[in-house]
Formats: C-alpha cells, structure tokens, sequence
C-alpha cells in the first residue's frame, strides 16, 4: 500500500462520523488504525489518515469536528504512522 496511489472517490456524506469512515478505510485498503486522540493523533499506529484540506493543508482525520471536515476535506492520504509526526497534534 505504501506509496501506491488509488484514485477512488469517496462521498463523504454517505458516512455520518469519524468511526464509520475509518471502518469503511479499514476494510477497503486491509490495514488498521488505531485509536485517535487531541492530543496523541494516531500514535503508535501503523498507518495514520490524513486529509487536505481547502488550503491546501495536510491534516489528521479527526482534527476538526465532523461536519467542518466533510466541507473542507478534498483529497485522503493514509500515510504510515512514522510520517504523521509534525501533523495536527504529533
């Protein structure tokens, strides 16, 4: 998975939460994230989910409140956790 782009388009609104749409991430790409805090992000997990936002800035998933991330987001990147030191809260 690493590196490997998969252009699939996502709607958003089909999912009302955070967990419903890292379910849906899990299982499309078969990897696992872990559990997310405002404080830790995604630490210690294997791959993080980050998103770009309208200004073009990479965050964590989970950073924002859910309905400010569904207008805002417009590209998802699952990354590996090692690479999402220095975004949002890491």
């Amino acid at each position: 998975m690493a590196g490997a782009p998969y252009l699939r388009k996502i709607d958003l609104k089909v999912y009302k939460s955070y967990p419903e749409l890292l379910m849906a991430l899990q299982t499309l790409f078969k990897c696992t994230f872990g559990e997310y805090s405002e404080r830790e992000g995604y630490n210690g997990s294997e791959y993080a989910p980050t998103y770009e936002d309208k200004d073009g800035d990479w965050m964590l998933v989970g950073d924002v409140p859910w309905n400010m991330f569904v207008s805002s987001c417009k590209r998802l990147r699952i990354i590996k956790g090692s690479e999402a030191k220095g975004l949002g809260c890491l």
